[in-house]
């Protein structure tokens, strides 16, 4: 066994020995285990957070024009400059859902508000009233909330009801600040926070208006920036794609929609998050470099120190191997160290990062995200060991007559 090995125990003793110097030289592999595992977990646990969200929505597609309309209050586009999913596109997509699904039209914007004289600006989505259930809902804790609102009523999200302290039957104009005609609409409702989703409808620091309240102050009747068909059965997801893509986009040299759905989305964003944490590891990979220089130079001293230990086990016999595998022990003892703290003190910071960076620490202990920390702590073992390689061949290649004469 390790434990009686005599080189082992030499390796030991030379640790303890030398304590401080050995910790010191260890820190940077505690350092390095630290930054690798708890950014490997952060985004580990943004992916699943991601993916949970999207999974909400996984049931929807998105149908959006490939010409988006956007404007400023009051901006009407002539009758020629048709933007948009139009009517009949919209036809066509509601024949070939039929009862597989529901289909919702959303006008969509980008504009200025003001609540008690405070200036904010946010998304403004239009949709009819009866549509608005079948995919959001009330957050009651703002007071009794209703989505079916009027033509001079509004729901608010989650983020815009906590900066601006909102509840139902608060007032809200919308429009620029500077200008004069600002309509004043009631809050009917605070909606459930949603978080991110792949529906293309981010309420949260969002207004959300009647369709007929939209197009009367907007423009674009009939010219929906979005169409969402939420599905009965997520399986038949692709061949109701297909459908609709075969109906509406009959020049396939110049598709007049884009059809998206949530797994095209997470697909996205998990390859984007995977490159930042990638990244970010690769950053905190730097320390343990740092660390191999630290640690080889640590070990070359204890060569130096004990040369003339290494000329008398030579002298009595001892094989170059076992010599060569006493400071491999040693290294790999540094090595251990610096893991068994690093990996230690991840489980605190990592925790304490991902609670702060997302706000949750659902995820934290899924194995997905948890398995950094052993991954993190074998390669600080393994920079460690390769750090002693070269120390440890020197060592038993010195010849013993040299060595013993040395000072």
């Amino acid at each position: 066994m390790i434990k009686g090995d005599i080189f082992f125990n030499l390796a030991v003793r030379s640790v303890r020995l030398n304590f401080l110097r050995s910790m010191l030289a260890a820190i940077g592999i505690v350092i390095g285990v630290v930054a690798i595992s708890s950014m490997g977990m952060l985004g580990t646990n943004m992916q699943l957070e991601v993916k949970e969200q999207l999974s909400a929505t996984a049931n929807t597609i998105v149908i959006s024009s490939d010409t988006v309309r956007m404007g400023p209050p009051g901006f009407t586009p002539s009758s020629s400059s048709s933007s948009g999913i139009t009517k009949t596109e919209l036809t066509k997509i509601t024949s070939v859902v039929g009862s597989n699904g529901t289909v919702i039209p959303i006008y969509s914007t980008s504009g200025e508000f003001t609540i008690n004289s405070v200036a904010g600006r946010g998304s403004i989505y239009g949709i009819d009233p009866g549509d608005i259930g079948k995919f959001l809902s009330i957050n009651q804790s703002y007071g009794n909330g209703t989505t079916e609102i009027g033509t001079g009523e509004v729901l608010v999200g989650s983020e815009l009801a906590e900066e601006f302290n909102l509840k139902v039957g608060t007032r809200i104009r919308i429009g620029s600040f500077s200008s004069s005609s600002r309509p004043e609409l009631r809050i009917a409702g605070v909606l459930q926070p949603r978080g991110t989703v792949a529906d293309g409808v981010s309420t949260d620091n969002a207004v959300v208006v009647n369709s007929n309240w939209y197009t009367n102050q907007y423009g674009g009747k009939n010219e929906w920036t979005q169409v969402n068909v939420i599905v009965k059965d997520v399986d038949n997801i692709s061949d109701i794609e297909s459908a609709i893509d075969d109906k509406v986009n009959t020049n396939a040299k110049s598709p007049s929609v884009r059809i998206t759905d949530a797994s095209s989305q997470l697909a996205t964003e998990t390859s984007t998050l995977s490159t930042v944490t990638t990244f970010i590891m690769a950053i905190g990979g730097i320390s343990l470099l740092v660390a191999a220089v630290s640690i080889f130079n640590v070990m070359m001293m204890s060569v130096s120190e004990r040369i003339q230990e290494i000329g008398i086990l030579l002298s009595i016999g001892t094989e170059k191997g076992e010599v060569r595998r006493m400071f491999m022990y040693e290294s790999f003892i540094l090595g251990l160290l610096g893991a068994g703290i690093g990996g230690a003190s991840s489980l605190i910071i990592g925790y304490s990062v991902v609670d702060a960076m997302i706000g949750t620490t659902a995820y934290f202990f899924q194995p997905a995200s948890i398995l950094y920390v052993p991954a993190a702590m074998l390669i600080g073992v393994v920079v460690c060991v390769i750090s002693g390689v070269y120390p440890a061949w020197m060592a038993s290649n010195m010849d013993p007559i040299d060595a013993l004469r040395s000072e």
